[in-house]
């Protein structure tokens, strides 16, 4: 009888003996932290912590945080990849770059075999959880640099025993063509990348809906877990949409969501630890609360992570929310946006994924952008471009109108600039779509 689980044994853990796994293996990675990262060892001693220290999961709180600056201020200092690393250089099979952010040298990652084995077991409890079956044969709309991406659910496909359609840097109406012609039934991509696919298939009467894709899988925004855009994906490919989250410096995913589509993405709670706490006071905040989340990964040798605060808002909710059976929390909603991507608008909190939410459920629009400027360097202005699908051009005033009034009052009566943007003028993207440009010289 096939099961929804990839690893029964653990993924239905009862919660008492999930928290002694749990105590276990943190107890495990804070000694090979100790004993092979001088980076680790001198935090440790910092904070006057030891690992003897660790009786129960609430003596996790003891462990210092580890922030994003501190670990690119460590391999500034040390080039290239500080003493952060377990190992020598010449050990490590991979070498990954963060995505970046725009003047940012990007972080530098090295993976051993063992972490590359624990990162494609991770992307199985995924795609498993997802529906993905050795039966499948799963497309990646992906350029395959040095940004992580799909690299591990590539490799993960492979274990499963699905066939894997890898299309590097193929056109996006080859990609569409290739996913038609070889009757994929899984497409991994980002919700971006996805919606473009989509309309680059209606360009060239390439049916996708009547395609044989039943499971859309998406990854690197938070667009995926938005209702407005994952119906937009759903509609537009006739499949099943589900959300996935990773991040370069853990390796892989950590949360995913599944078959039940329960609005949220699951913790895989015997591998990490997903502290949510307040950006401010780093004091843990309860379930249903908006937080920042904070993870402990047990699966990465090389490079270990505890206790990194990742910059994701979330809200967390208990596993029992969704009815697979699975003992993962969930995060509601998937990753409800970054602590980094606020904008500060004339006193009003701006998020892009807050906008977006918005935006998308405006069926006729088909592209949009933010741009943040300073009217005669002296006020902030908010300004959303948006292009519109050829049929519905004369839809246009009327929307631009209810747009900016929808967008005003779900931002405390914040007056937003809503500009048509030209056919075929805004970017399209592959990867993370950059829709925000915040043109201002200096602030937020």
């Amino acid at each position: 009888m096939d099961t929804p689980y990839w690893n029964p044994k653990t993924e239905t853990l009862p919660r008492p003996d999930l928290d002694r796994l749990k105590l276990h293996k943190l107890r495990g990675l804070c000694e090979w932290a100790q004993a092979h990262s001088p980076f680790h060892r001198r935090k440790f001693e910092q904070a006057g912590f030891s690992p003897d220290q660790l009786n129960s999961l609430d003596d996790l709180r003891r462990i210092p945080i580890m922030t994003r600056d501190e670990w690119m201020a460590n391999q500034a200092e040390k080039p290239l990849f500080g003493d952060l690393i377990t190992a020598p250089r010449e050990n490590a099979i991979r070498y990954h770059l963060t995505s970046g952010t725009s003047g940012r040298q990007p972080l530098r990652v090295l993976d051993g075999t063992k972490d590359w084995e624990w990162i494609a077991e991770m992307w199985c409890y995924g795609f498993w959880g997802f529906g993905v079956r050795p039966t499948d044969t799963v497309f990646f709309a992906f350029s395959y640099g040095s940004f992580i991406g799909f690299w591990g659910a590539h490799y993960c496909c492979e274990k499963i025993g699905a066939l894997v359609l890898p299309s590097g840097n193929m056109t996006t109406e080859n990609r569409v063509r290739q996913i038609v012609e070889m009757d994929a039934t899984t497409v991994c991509a980002t919700p971006t990348y996805a919606l473009r696919m989509a309309q680059v298939a209606r360009e060239h009467d390439l049916d996708l809906p009547g395609s044989a894709v039943d499971k859309l899988i998406v990854s690197g925004e938070p667009a995926g877990s938005i209702p407005a855009v994952k119906k937009m994906l759903e509609e537009q490919w006739g499949a099943k949409c589900g959300d996935t989250a990773g991040m370069t410096e853990i390796g892989t995913i950590m949360i995913f969501e599944c078959s039940h589509q329960p609005g949220g993405t699951h913790i895989i709670e015997d591998h990490f630890i997903e502290e949510v706490v307040d950006s401010e006071t780093l004091e843990p905040v309860g379930y249903g609360e908006l937080g920042e989340r904070v993870v402990t990964s047990f699966g990465r040798g090389f490079i270990p992570l505890l206790r990194y605060r990742t910059g994701d808002q979330v809200k967390k909710v208990p596993a029992d929310t969704c009815s697979c059976g699975r003992n993962g929390d969930i995060y509601e909603g998937g990753i409800m946006g970054r602590t980094d991507d606020m904008k500060l608008i004339r006193g009003t909190n701006v998020y892009p994924r807050a906008v977006e939410a918005i935006v998308r459920e405006y069926d006729a629009i088909d592209e949009f952008q933010i741009r943040i400027w300073r009217k005669d360097n002296v006020q902030d202005e908010i300004t959303v471009q948006v292009e519109f699908k050829p049929d519905a051009e004369g839809q246009s005033d009327e929307v631009l109108k209810t747009l900016g009034k929808d967008l005003a009052r779900n931002h405390e009566g914040l007056r937003f600039n809503v500009e048509k943007a030209d056919a075929g003028s805004l970017p399209r993207f592959e990867l993370k779509a950059k829709r925000l440009k915040d043109e201002r010289t200096y602030g937020n």
